[in-house]
């Protein structure tokens, strides 16, 4: 068998979520988020799938990652957020997120070189403390939109508590960005794109969504607010948006092996884990290596014919233990859902991610990242 996990993208879902992207923005463009590869889902199928629904602009972390879509004939818009390598700019066409006067310059001097116009979007950092120009840095960012060879046709910043439910800070974000776009636009310059709007200011904030949103979470079928804000002025029908998602990723493993052991008998590393009675212990094909972390040693479930069953001990790099001992017809080469729904039981990777007291971006791009993808209502195949 193949190693580890198998990760099921269900392609379909994606189409679902950008739809709900695009009911809730008022069909604002979209520029989809597909960087650490889709979030573990597969970033050149999964934008495949969103161009085919209308996608206009795809991001991505860093140039290598854009130098993949490009290869697999992705000819769309795509913004670089970080550190942009200018040779791969130029050579596959691609927008640099420009967070600095040098790289600006840098990119000038190559487009007079070689007498070419690149598009770029200029990074502000209004409270995320990360990358960005200052919103004071109004003279800056005129000086580089005067360079030969330079447009800027894009702004963007990012909220960094837009997942709260007190969405104050979030609101002067959104207001020290637009207060940026107003004196720049005294100054003769408008931007094209101006985008501030994460998943969760899609879903909330109505006044982040501009001439873009930018959603990666939710494209994948999650939301990380943690309730409704009761100022978000959204409908009711949109009260609490995450229901109208769908996860599009399931991660299935398999029982390699069943142990029936008697009570008082230790299991994996460390001793953590010692049966209180005559037990049922299934090997399943999932580890830490696989991105089935460590953290849910004693301390997760997975799903046995549609029931939960707890982690016996601790996550080896290759294995884990679950306890069967209330699932008497589980059988060796028996599916395990790590992440997923079987029968009336769900586990996603918000539950997953309460239980290492992590988010479920880390939980998506590991058990992704790591797992033999098969894609399901992939049209061509």
């Amino acid at each position: 068998m193949n190693r580890g996990p198998i990760a099921e993208i269900d392609l379909n879902a994606i189409s679902n979520n950008l739809k709900v992207v695009k009911d809730l923005s008022n069909n604002c463009p979209v520029i989809a988020v597909v960087k650490a590869d889709a979030y573990g889902h597969g970033a050149v199928k999964i934008s495949k799938r969103l161009i085919r629904e209308g996608v206009e602009y795809l991001a991505v972390a860093f140039t290598e990652e854009a130098k993949e879509l490009r290869d697999n004939g992705i000819d769309i818009p795509i913004l670089v957020l970080f550190d942009p390598d200018i040779k791969d700019i130029f050579e596959y066409d691609l927008i640099p997120v420009v967070s600095d006067k040098k790289t600006a310059l840098s990119i000038a001097r190559k487009a007079e070189k070689e007498s070419r116009e690149i598009n770029m979007h200029i990074a502000i950092d209004t409270g995320m403390g990360s990358i960005g120009f200052g919103c004071d840095a109004v003279n800056e960012i005129l000086e580089i939109a005067n360079l030969r060879g330079i447009n800027i046709n894009g702004l963007l910043s990012h909220l960094s508590e837009a997942d709260l439910l007190d969405a104050s800070f979030a609101k002067i974000q959104i207001n020290r960005f637009n207060a940026l776009k107003r004196d720049l636009l005294k100054n003769d310059l408008k931007v094209r794109l101006s985008h501030i709007a994460s998943s969760s200011a899609i879903i909330s904030l109505p006044e982040s969504h501009l001439d873009a949103v930018r959603p990666g979470l939710m494209l994948y079928g999650y939301s990380s607010i943690q309730g409704v804000r009761k100022d978000s002025g959204l409908s009711v029908s949109h009260s609490w948006p995450t229901f109208l998602l769908r996860h599009a990723m399931t991660v299935k493993a398999k029982i390699l092996f069943i142990r029936r052991l008697p009570a008082n008998t230790p299991i994996s590393y460390g001793r953590t884990f010692i049966t209180k009675r005559d037990s049922i212990i299934g090997v399943i094909s999932v580890g830490y290596a696989d991105g089935f972390s460590r953290l849910f040693s004693n301390n997760a479930e997975v799903l046995v014919k549609g029931k939960k069953v707890p982690v016996a001990g601790r996550v080896c790099m290759d294995i884990a233990m679950v306890d069967l001992t209330d699932i008497r017809l589980a059988e060796e080469g028996d599916e395990v859902t790590i992440l997923g729904t079987d029968g009336d039981e769900t586990i996603d990777a918000s539950v997953l991610a309460s239980k290492a007291g992590t988010i479920p971006y880390e939980i998506l791009t590991s058990l992704g990242d790591r797992a033999k993808r098969v894609y399901i209502g992939d049209d061509d195949e």
